[in-house]
C-alpha cells in the first residue's frame, strides 16, 4: 500500500504524562497511574486530567491572543502541542504544510455551556457557531502557525487520530503535499459527557472491587476483570509526517490498515473484532506477522472490548503473539487522541528499546530488540485503523 516509508520526524503531546518525550518516558517508568478521583458537577469520578504546569501553559495561550480567549480547551490543546512538534522538526510557514487534526467531541465544554445558556434565554451569544464547528480545529491551528496548506478536521470517533495519519499519508503519496501535521485533540472531561459514558454503563465505579481507591480503577487489557472500567482522559497529540526516510525521524510508517465492522447496535463489536483482524491484516501487507515485536492496544477498558481485541490478535498472530500494551490504564482514554498517544508510547519503546508492562497484567516475554510495532484504535461504529510502525535505526 506504501509506496514508500513515511517518517515521523516530531511528536508532542500534552497529556497526564507531561509535554515532552523525556516527561512522557519517565512518568511511564513509574508503575503507577496518572489518574486523578476528583468532583465534578454532583458526581465523584476517575478522570485523566492534565497537571497544573500543563494547565498554566493552556491559561497563558489562551490570553496571549484576543482571538483565544474564546476557544475550546480542545482547540488550545491542539494548538500548544502542534507548535511544539514544528518547533521540534523544525518546520516554518514557508513549508505550506497540510494540518490534519480530529477530535472526537470537538468543542466540549464550550458547546455545553452555550447549549446551556440558550435553554435559559432562548438566545445564544455570536461567537457560538464559529466557536464550536468542528471544523475551528485545524483552521485555528493553521491560523496560528501561518501555514498556507491544506487543513482538515474530522470526527471517527476514538480512531480520529489514527484516521488523520491515513489522510496525511494520503495526501504525501499522491504527491499533493510532502509533509502534513497530524493528530488529534480532546478536552472531554464534562459532567454531561461523563454522564453519557455511564449510561452506556463502562465507566469504572469511583471504588472498584480491586482495592482502594488508589489502585488501578483502570483495567485495561485485565482480560479477568468482571465489570467495566473506562475512564476518561484529556490531551492532544501531534504528529509531523514528511516523505521518505529523513535522518531526523522518531520512527517509520511502514504499513497501514483500517476496517469497518459490520454492527448490530450503535455500539457493537462482534466477539473477535473482525474489523481489528481486517486492519492489522492489511498494515502487515504480506509481512511476516512475526516480526512484529509489540502490539499497543486499543483496549479501553470495557469486558468486551478488551477481549475481543485480544482474540484478534490472537487469529493474526497466531504463531507468535507479540508483547501487549496500553496506556489507558495510566492517562485514560482519551477519545479522538488516543490514537496518537498510542503511536507516542510505541514511538518511546522503539528510541529507548524497552518495553512499557501493565502493571497488574501477568508477565509476558519480552522481546530482545524492538524494530516493530503495531498501534490500534477503534471508535463507535467500529472504524478501525492500524498503524505499523519501524525503528528508525
Amino acid at each position: 500500500m506504501l509506496k514508500e516509508p513515511i517518517s515521523i520526524t516530531a511528536l508532542r503531546s500534552i497529556s497526564p504524562l507531561g509535554n515532552s518525550l523525556d516527561e512522557v518516558w519517565s512518568n511511564y517508568l513509574e508503575p503507577r497511574h496518572h489518574l486523578s478521583l476528583i468532583q465534578k458537577g454532583n458526581q465523584k469520578v476517575w478522570v485523566g486530567e492534565l497537571n497544573n504546569k500543563l494547565k498554566n501553559e493552556i491559561e497563558n495561550l489562551r490570553a496571549e491572543d484576543g482571538n483565544y480567549k474564546n476557544l475550546d480547551d480542545s482547540v488550545l490543546f491542539a494548538l500548544l502541542s502542534a507548535r511544539k512538534a514544528i518547533q521540534d522538526a523544525k518546520w516554518d510557514a514557508t513549508d505550506n504544510f497540510g494540518i490534519n487534526i480530529g477530535s472526537s467531541r470537538g468543542a466540549t465544554a464550550l458547546f455545553e455551556k452555550h447549549y446551556q445558556d440558550f435553554l435559559q434565554n432562548d438566545s445564544t451569544a455570536t461567537l457560538t457557531s464559529p466557536t464550536t464547528t468542528l471544523g475551528n480545529i485545524s483552521s485555528w491551528v493553521a491560523h496560528d502557525l501561518k501555514t498556507k496548506g491544506p487543513d482538515i478536521s474530522h470526527s471517527i470517533t476514538c480512531s480520529t487520530a489514527l484516521h488523520a495519519i491515513l489522510n496525511g499519508v494520503a495526501w504525501i503519496q499522491s504527491g499533493m503535499a510532502d509533509k502534513f501535521l497530524v493528530g488529534g485533540s480532546e478536552a472531554p472531561l464534562t459532567p454531561f459527557t461523563i454522564a453519557q459514558m455511564k449510561a452506556l454503563k463502562i465507566y469504572a465505579s469511583t471504588v472498584t472491587s480491586y482495592g482502594v481507591e488508589n489502585d488501578f480503577p483502570c483495567r485495561a487489557f485485565d482480560l479477568e476483570k468482571t465489570q467495566n472500567t473506562m475512564i476518561l482522559g484529556e490531551g492532544a497529540s501531534i504528529a509531523c509526517l514528511e516523505r521518505g526516510g529523513r535522518s531526523n525521524s522518531l520512527a517509520k510508517i511502514i504499513g497501514l490498515g483500517y476496517a469497518t465492522e459490520p454492527l448490530q447496535h450503535n455500539v457493537s463489536i462482534s466477539t473477535d473484532a473482525k474489523c481489528f483482524q481486517d486492519s492489522m491484516t492489511m498494515a502487515l501487507s504480506g509481512q511476516s506477522p512475526d516480526n512484529v515485536d509489540v502490539v499497543v492496544m486499543h483496549a479501553p477498558g470495557t469486558i468486551k472490548g478488551d477481549l475481543s481485541e485480544y482474540k484478534a490478535v490472537e487469529k493474526v498472530f497466531y504463531k507468535k503473539v507479540p508483547f501487549l500494551t496500553t496506556n489507558k490504564w495510566k492517562v485514560g482514554h482519551t477519545f479522538g487522541a488516543s490514537g496518537m498517544l498510542s503511536i507516542e508510547m510505541a514511538i518511546l519503546m522503539l528510541l529507548h528499546q524497552k518495553t512499557i508492562p501493565i502493571p497488574y497484567v501477568k508477565s509476558q516475554n519480552k522481546p530482545k530488540t524492538i524494530s516493530k510495532i503495531m498501534v490500534n484504535a477503534v471508535g463507535f461504529g467500529g472504524n478501525a485503523v492500524s498503524i505499523l510502525l519501524q525503528s528508525s535505526n
